[in-house]
């Protein structure tokens, strides 16, 4: 995203990507509100809605028989009302083929950047192992935008600050069957907690666990685990028996994390590399792209003249990092709040005093809607 919009503002650009494809099994498939905006704004949402995808309006969570509604983001102030559900893989390959479309934007697969080329304490390129060799890429700036195990941003050195996270989350596919429900998102038992992300023929399951759990679940064999899922989602009973090996069900590691510098000379940092989120909201995608939306209206000036400084690059940490650390603070409230209470539940578990409130009074489920899908400060395509 952040290459598409410093190449239509005239920057020249190389996106380096690591795989050979953008068809891998991502953790989440949600295009928030905010993001919509942006891409309205860009002129291409009509274009981005026709691809294959689920629009949701409202989100719930199941805690036993009972369904509580949480977030409506029909009230949010922006042109599209709804979550979109749609694999990532499509996304990226909707935005690249657009960025192509500008003679000065590259996109090289299968490059994986593996160290910094630094002079005189200023980063100055990269360099990348490729299936034809080493290459070695000089760029007036660097953006490092490779996650939460970011290579580059161990490279240059950065101090990371761990927030901590008390929950994994198991990741994995059970088949739909016709009469499921069209979506489904959390479900809650005592001890358990899964959301399911609807992908066509197939549910997506985030299956949440305590922090190193994993090999207690293991030790219970694959039959306990399934009567597990069947206790959230009874609709899953016969379903879980499907997993035949543990090599089905793939660990996620959460983390909840920021740097506390977002760059160096020549360097910066955006997306889940310069603050790691939890799975909870799904958010993590948007804030990312609301970053490269915010450092490409900063930096391209800049970029344009071949003159971006360290305090540029300050700037955009000043503009985002207030939005993602209370992001961050909201997730941990809710896994200590929420998740947490769930997974200690031992007889019956019922919704906390927040959501409550939320089913009774149906005017707050603006405010949520509004974290999840604007976050703390939505940003804008600069028309100029």
């Amino acid at each position: 995203m952040l290459g598409f919009l410093l190449a239509r503002r005239g920057v020249d650009v190389l996106i380096l990507e690591k795989h050979k494809d953008f068809f891998r099994d991502f953790r989440g498939d949600t295009i928030h509100p905010s993001t919509l905006q942006v891409i309205k704004e860009l002129g291409l949402l009509e274009e981005l809605l026709r691809q294959p995808h689920q629009e949701v309006r409202q989100i719930g969570a199941h805690f036993g028989n009972r369904e509580v509604h949480i977030a409506d983001f029909s009230r949010l102030p922006t042109d599209c009302k709804f979550i979109a559900f749609m694999p990532q893989w499509d996304f990226l390959n909707f935005v690249s083929s657009h960025a192509r479309r500008f003679p000065n934007f590259r996109l090289k697969m299968e490059a994986n950047v593996t160290d910094l080329l630094i002079e005189n304490d200023r980063v100055v390129g990269v360099s990348a192992e490729t299936p034809a060799g080493t290459l070695h890429v000089r760029a007036g700036l660097v953006v490092a935008a490779d996650g939460r195990n970011s290579t580059i941003r161990s490279r240059a050195g950065f101090e990371v600050i761990d927030s901590g996270a008390p929950i994994d989350v198991l990741w994995f596919r059970l088949a739909k069957q016709a009469d499921d429900p069209p979506q489904a998102f959390g479900f809650a038992a005592p001890g358990a907690f899964l959301v399911m992300i609807n992908r066509g023929d197939y549910w997506q399951i985030a299956y949440v666990i305590r922090k190193g759990g994993f090999d207690e679940i293991q030790a219970r064999g694959l039959e306990a685990f399934a009567s597990d899922l069947a206790r959230c989602a009874p609709f899953l009973a016969d379903r879980g028996r499907a997993i035949q090996s543990w090599d089905e069900v793939k660990l996620l590691s959460v983390r909840v994390d920021h740097l506390r510098h977002w760059y160096r000379d020549g360097l910066l940092c955006i997306g889940d590399c310069a603050h790691a989120m939890s799975p909870i909201g799904g958010v993590g995608i948007n804030l990312a792209i609301q970053d490269a939306v915010a450092a490409a209206r900063l930096l391209a000036p800049g970029l344009v003249r071949n003159d971006v400084r360290v305090r540029d690059l300050k700037a955009v940490q000043h503009r985002r990092e207030r939005p993602a650390r209370m992001t961050q603070r909201a997730q941990i409230f809710l896994h200590e709040h929420l998740i947490g209470p769930i997974l200690s539940a031992k007889q019956s578990v019922d919704p906390p005093l927040l959501m409550k409130l939320v089913e009774r009074f149906p005017k707050l489920r603006g405010l949520p809607a509004r974290m999840v899908g604007m976050g703390f400060r939505p940003e804008h395509v600069d028309e100029e």
